[in-house]
């Protein structure tokens, strides 16, 4: 079974098939209006038929003929060999993609709730606290990268920032735990409508989170 993200018009915004063994990466088509006015239907257009449409092209050439084939993009990222360019980015760039498009939502924004939110304020204080760490995490990222709610095992979250396509999954990145929310700060995720105005667009990805998926993401690597 390929790993499949759809970005539809449903309330859920996207759909992430199993992770099962592949030996191909693919993505679907994406509805990109859904997201609106928080982020523009051009950017998500161009950002998945473009950019993400390439780390999923290029991850498949780099794999193939490797032993790489037919595993897991997860198991290739904790064992990734950080030499290997054309997998640590492509790679990275295909899972990050895939989890940013689940984690956003037309129905989304607000608080989370239940043990997710618990884990938020024991973690962070406040909800307030850890929006504020991880808008700092994001805005503060020099030149491209991403900012990540992780889980550990046990159920303590923390909030990191990785430079490029790298992500919590790859092994020293001074960034540890499986990622539950991905926001993209690389200038494609938004330079059409925010410019340089990171903070801005930071500020209104918050509008788009889907809690419901990053509470069911919380659950399963708790």
């Amino acid at each position: 079974m390929s790993n499949l993200v759809r970005i539809s018009s449903s309330p859920a915004c996207a759909m992430m098939a199993s992770t099962a063994s592949i030996s191909r990466f693919s993505v679907s088509k994406v509805t990109s209006k859904v997201i609106e006015p928080h982020i523009d239907a051009r950017t998500m257009e161009i950002h998945h038929s473009k950019h993400h449409n390439a780390y999923t092209t290029n991850l498949n050439a780099a794999i193939a003929g490797t032993d790489l084939e037919g595993k897991t993009i997860e198991n290739i990222l904790i064992n990734l060999d950080k030499t290997n360019a054309a997998v640590r980015n492509n790679g990275g760039g295909f899972y990050n993609h895939n989890l940013f498009w689940t984690v956003m939502s037309a129905n989304g924004g607000g608080l989370p709730t239940g043990e997710l939110l618990a884990a938020i304020e024991s973690s962070f204080g406040t909800f307030e606290e850890f929006k504020a760490k991880f808008a700092k995490a994001g805005a503060t990222q020099f030149g491209s990268g991403w900012a990540w709610l992780c889980v550990q095992k046990g159920g303590k979250l923390d909030v990191c920032g990785t430079p490029n396509q790298d992500n919590p999954l790859m092994p020293e990145v001074g960034c540890g735990g499986t990622p539950i929310l991905g926001m993209d700060v690389w200038e494609h995720a938004y330079y059409l409508h925010y410019q340089n105005r990171r903070p801005d667009y930071i500020e209104a990805f918050f509008n788009v989170i889907n809690w419901t998926e990053v509470s069911r993401r919380f659950a399963l690597e708790k």
